[in-house]
């Protein structure tokens, strides 16, 4: 009987799941913001609460996060990533000053303190690489020129998690200044070890793992990026580091074909995460923290485009291509749960938890949307605020970087 609930259960998320992504295929929009409101739907305190599957669907939820991150690091080579980090890192910098400081700033006028100001930063600051990266393969924009720029600044957030998580957990513990150090120490080692190895013997890496039988690609690449994930979690690193690195480091003929078979995967269990994500969000606790986590929203999905604006910019991107750069970056996910989960564990704010859900279930919704809509929108307000000041003869000249927006949509960046 069990075990027929949870076929039934598990059967009907799944074929929601189709008919929403059908329905919003419809209208060209990607299905995320309708995976994320069914979840919410049937979660905590919604409609018709499951039970059974629930920890199936956790289980499906982090597997998804991780065939994201893998998927999207099959798109670039060891070389592409140190060259984008080499050149990126000025813009990890802005976009850490620009969206930590609003998140430390709400914290301290609420008067929560300063232990609630680290966490409440690192929810603003980091963009969800899961949303991101379905947004970006949902709008066929993955061979786009601005997409290294978006990748780097996204890669730039994930690594400097394996700073910023043990310096939360130890201050969450209150912890010593040596246990701390310790801690940091260990997922800096980590991380650059699991880097190391991508980028130095990525080639031994795929040699291992290629096969001519796809089965047998199929179940080494999986087995892989699971077993590289789930080390770094235990050791205080991302997990979605760990799989994005497994990506880096597979090149050539495996990384086409291990793109095709995980497709299908990273679809279905990509869509159970962002129900997964719905499903753990009361819908009673968002009213009384909504106006905050809105205002919260606003200034920091601003802040996020800005970035990816100046970081494309930077890059020599067109205008185009600059503000879908920034639209991009804005949603916040799992990440920014994450944090706030660690702070809810430790007691350190009642309201922290419920604010930092809605703000993320605000941003996770707007993400796609400003993904899609902030390059249109900003070039039509752009060109209405110039045109008085354009005389007609000049109106039709093409501007000087036309040619090369022309190219922001079909010049293909990184692929393997």
């Amino acid at each position: 009987m069990h075990s027929a609930v949870f076929l039934i259960e598990f059967g009907a998320i799944i074929l929601g799941l189709g008919l929403l992504g059908r329905f919003a295929g419809r209208f060209q929009l990607s299905p995320i913001p309708l995976y994320l409101l069914a979840g919410l739907a049937f979660g905590e305190g919604g409609l018709l609460p499951l039970g059974t599957s629930e920890e199936f669907v956790a289980i499906g939820a982090e597997i998804g996060v991780i065939l994201l991150l893998l998927m999207l690091g099959l798109e670039y080579t060891a070389s592409d990533l140190l060259s984008n980090l080499k050149t990126q890192y000025p813009a990890g910098l802005v976009d850490a000053a620009l969206n930590a400081l609003p998140g430390a700033a709400m914290a301290l006028l609420l008067g929560w303190g300063p232990v609630a100001a680290v966490v409440l930063a690192g929810v603003t600051w980091i963009s969800s690489s899961g949303v991101i990266a379905k947004v970006l393969g949902d709008l066929g924009r993955l061979g786009n020129r601005e997409t290294p720029v978006v990748l780097s600044i996204l890669v730039l957030e994930d690594l400097s998690m394996a700073v910023y998580l043990p310096i939360l957990t130890a201050l969450l513990a209150g912890a010593g200044l040596a246990a701390g150090s310790l801690t940091l120490a260990i997922a800096l080692g980590v991380a650059g070890l699991v880097l190391l190895v991508a980028v130095r013997y990525g080639r031994h890496i795929s040699r291992f793992v290629s096969s001519d039988d796809p089965e047998k690609l199929l179940l080494v690449v999986l087995g892989l990026t699971l077993l590289v994930a789930g080390i770094a979690q235990q050791l205080q690193v991302s997990a979605a580091v760990g799989a994005f690195l497994v990506g880096i480091a597979l090149s050539q003929e495996v990384a086409e074909g291990a793109h095709s078979l995980l497709a299908p995967l990273r679809d279905l269990f990509a869509a159970v995460f962002f129900v997964f994500f719905g499903l753990h969000t009361d819908p009673a606790s968002i009213p009384p923290v909504l106006l905050p986590a809105l205002a919260l929203a606003v200034v920091t999905a601003a802040t996020k485009i800005a970035t990816g604006y100046w970081a494309a910019k930077r890059a020599g991107i067109s205008a185009k291509g600059r503000w879908r750069a920034g639209g991009t970056l804005v949603a916040r996910g799992e990440f920014s749960i994450v944090i706030a989960g660690l702070a809810v564990t430790a007691g350190i704010e009642p309201s922290l938890g419920p604010l930092a859900t809605a703000y993320v279930l605000i941003l996770v919704i707007l993400g796609p949307l400003t993904a899609r809509w902030t390059e249109p929108v900003a070039l039509r307000l752009t060109a209405r605020l110039r045109r008085p000041q354009v005389p007609a003869a000049e109106g039709a000249t093409a501007p000087p970087e036309a040619s090369h927006e022309a190219l922001d949509g079909q010049d293909a960046v990184g692929h393997k």
